[in-house]
């Protein structure tokens, strides 16, 4: 048999997590500024593109795609190539691969500060964007499978499914959740609306945190993790039952997110029973992690990159222990909105996502520059001083989270709520803030750290080089099964095969779940007094979406006593039908707005929104003076807004289209004419004309700026069905 040379890139390798760790300091950079805004929302004041709302989508997308992202690709093209004894197939495309990914984060890190987002929980990047994300993925997966083609060793590792089930699953979720049409180069509306939205949404929400954040680094676990302990894998067959039980059953949990929301009942209980069957898989997956380790506990007390591994899999099975715990309806009851939710996916985003990205940089880096860590003390240090920012991040969290819906829940003896103000449960958990932001500057240092070691590790050592390997060349054996050979043997050296079969595994799910929900219109409700958004009201939601209020503040009232008697009637499924996107919301940092609309005066939502705190006195929303000024508000588009929306079912008319600018002058007019009621808003207003004219400049009325379509927007909510009262 012939044995043949070639050499493994291991220049990727480095280029990858090169670009992992400075993105990842770049991403926590941004999540402590955020963090420290909940102490002081004033901090960035009158800087829109440092506002709290877009800089919160800019932070995860910078550590889920970028740090995250890019240690996923530098351990998939590192393990990848030893475990087929072969080189990638491509490095053209390698290099596409990589330099596609850097510029769609750079494209991301200019256009959500700049407001350029679709909204959607981990997919708010606009339509160029996400077509240039399927293409440089659609690049990885055919680098992938045909190096997989050209192998040299026949069976593939289990790490080798879960890359494969990746590529797959997170190609067909981007697809499917970004379908959108556009409006102009940085706008666009998503075919779905309101209910239908927001199933999907989900759907792709869940599984993003379960193919992009799970399967890839459970792939990297089971590569990585016994090299280093130098033990096999506990379990292979734990391995093949963890591996299509997971990617079976997790593409149905998404409904969990949406309990007691509108969505259809069935499609909530669908998603409460899978999510809790999520847990045998789950643990059976950080079981076969840590019984690898078995034997080699005092490799574990001297070696860091295990130190950070076992803490990394330990935090998996937390996360993935309280999620099915959370889909139960009376937990989830608790719960949801809170900051309960925060700490639960920083438990799985800083311990299990970071710790291994962290552990996989100690170990490549030196590894493939053939030379040792610079220094150990330095990265136990990274590990201790991290361990404890994980603590002192999420058990504040988990605090202000119980309290938070022990406060909101709370009745007196007479009926009415105990805390009727949402701002008493804001200023009771500021302690919490404070403390979550000194976990997060504990978890910051720690990467800072790495950064030093990494960079002395680095320049200390010989230039990284592809290293040269040799192997026997693939003999070619029947593809029928040998007499006597299992079906998952032979399945493992079918690519093809077990890529079909992963594949209709996790679209069984999808296909039961969300296609009864897109096509039969008995799931959602009619409500014949619900009309589409005027022209003003329409650019208004777009500027709530710009902002990124829904960063904050929910549209969804539950069919809780609670939350009726703080907010009004619950939400019902046909109030939507017009919400292209949905803007359900999945945090209550302030109150929640489906019912706002009548609820305050033009005067009091112009105050509120340029001085939160003159309105609202210990409120933590930050201000956002740029909608006030002397400028003109964008409507060159409104008219194509509204055709897009007319294409997607919308009942706009031609002559409401044609119209479009006059009804906006007249809404906006009345809106002006109702802010003159408040004599301090004329003697300002009268203040700037004069300072405008003064200054030669052109004044632009209010009814021209941004301001009055937002508060026409708010003033809109919740008013299309009558109700006693919007409380």
């Amino acid at each position: 048999m012939e044995v043949q040379q070639f050499y493994y890139d291991n220049k990727i390798v480095k280029k990858f997590l090169y670009a992992a760790i400075l993105f990842g300091v770049v991403g926590m950079l941004v999540g402590l500024l955020l963090a420290v805004m909940f102490i002081f929302p004033n901090i960035t004041d009158n800087i829109p593109w440092l506002s709290f709302g877009r800089l919160r989508p800019l932070h995860t997308n910078a550590v889920i795609f970028a740090f995250v992202g890019n240690t996923i690709f530098a351990g998939v093209y590192y393990s990848l190539q030893r475990l087929l004894k072969t080189r990638m197939y491509s490095d053209f495309l390698s290099n596409i691969n990589f330099w596609g990914w850097q510029l769609i984060i750079v494209a991301a890190a200019i256009t959500l500060p700049l407001g350029y987002t679709s909204s959607k929980e981990y997919a708010e990047l606009e339509w160029p964007i996400d077509i240039a994300i399927a293409v440089v993925w659609v690049v990885f997966g055919i680098n992938m499978i045909m190096t997989i083609l050209n192998r040299r060793e026949r069976h593939l590792y289990v790490a080798i499914w879960f890359y494969l089930a990746t590529f797959v699953t997170v190609a067909v979720l981007h697809i499917f959740n970004n379908i959108e049409l556009p409006v102009n180069m940085w706008k666009s509306y998503s075919v779905y609306a309101g209910v239908q939205d927001a199933l999907v949404q989900w759907w792709y929400g869940h599984n993003a945190v379960a193919f992009f954040l799970t399967t890839p680094f459970l792939g990297l676990m089971y590569y990585f993790l016994p090299k280093i302990a130098n033990r096999p894998v506990y379990s292979y067959r734990l391995s093949i039952i963890h591996f299509w039980s997971l990617i079976f059953l997790y593409i149905w949990a998404g409904p969990h997110h949406l309990l007691y929301t509108s969505l259809p009942e069935w499609a909530q209980n669908l998603g409460v029973v899978f999510s809790v069957m999520l847990l045998a898989p789950s643990w059976g997956g950080m079981i076969n992690g840590l019984l690898t380790l078995r034997g080699a506990w005092d490799k574990v007390r001297t070696e860091p990159v295990l130190k950070f591994f076992v803490v990394a899999i330990t935090g998996y099975g937390m996360a993935t222990f309280e999620g099915p715990m959370l889909s139960f309806k009376n937990v989830n009851a608790i719960a949801h909105y809170t900051d309960w939710i925060v700490a639960h996916v920083h438990v799985g985003a800083l311990a299990w996502n970071g710790f291994m990205a962290f552990a996989v940089m100690y170990w490549l880096l030196p590894r493939i520059a053939k030379t040792e860590l610079y220094s150990k003390k330095l990265a136990n240090f990274h590990f201790w001083i991290g361990t404890l920012g994980i603590i002192l991040y999420t058990i504040p969290l988990y605090v202000a989270g119980f309290s938070q819906h022990m406060m909101w829940k709370q009745f007196n003896p007479d009926g009415t709520l105990k805390y009727g103000n949402f701002l008493e449960t804001v200023t009771a958990i500021m302690p919490m803030y404070a403390m979550r932001a000194i976990g997060g500057s504990l978890y910051l240092i720690g990467i800072l750290v790495l950064v030093y070691n990494i960079y002395k590790t680095m320049t200390a050592a010989p230039q990284v080089e592809d290293e040269l390997a040799e192997a026997p060349e693939l003999v070619r054996i029947s593809p029928t099964r040998v007499k006597g050979e299992r079906f998952h043997a032979w399945l493992e050296r079918k690519p093809i095969q077990l890529t079909i079969l992963a594949t209709i595994a996790i679209l069984i799910g999808g296909i039961v779940q969300i296609v009864p929900t897109l096509v039969v219109d008995s799931n959602i409700q009619t409500i014949s007094s619900v009309k589409p958004y005027t022209p003003l009201e329409l650019e208004g939601r777009d500027l709530y979406i710009r902002e990124g209020c829904v960063g904050c503040h929910s549209q969804m009232i539950r069919p809780f006593r609670s939350e009726v008697e703080r907010y009004g009637e619950y939400s019902k499924s046909g109030e939507y039908v017009y919400d292209y996107p949905f803007l359900w919301g999945s945090k209550r940092t302030g109150p929640d707005l489906h019912r706002l609309g009548a609820k305050y005066s033009d005067n009091w939502h112009f105050n509120h929104m340029y001085d939160p705190q003159s309105t609202s006195p210990g409120s933590i929303m930050p201000g956002y003076k740029w909608m006030f000024d002397n400028k003109e508000m964008n409507i060159a588009d409104t008219e194509n807004k509204m055709r897009v929306l007319q294409k997607l079912g919308v009942p706009y008319t031609d002559e409401d289209i044609a119209n479009a600018k006059a009804t906006m002058k007249q809404q906006a007019q009345q809106i002006e004419d109702n802010l003159k009621n408040d004599p301090d808003f004329v003697k300002s207003y009268e203040a700037s004309k004069k300072t405008a004219q003064a200054n030669g400049e052109k004044f632009v009325p209010m009814s021209d700026r941004e301001i009055t379509a937002l508060i026409a927007y708010l003033q809109r909510l919740g008013t299309d069905i009558k109700v006693k009262e919007n409380k």
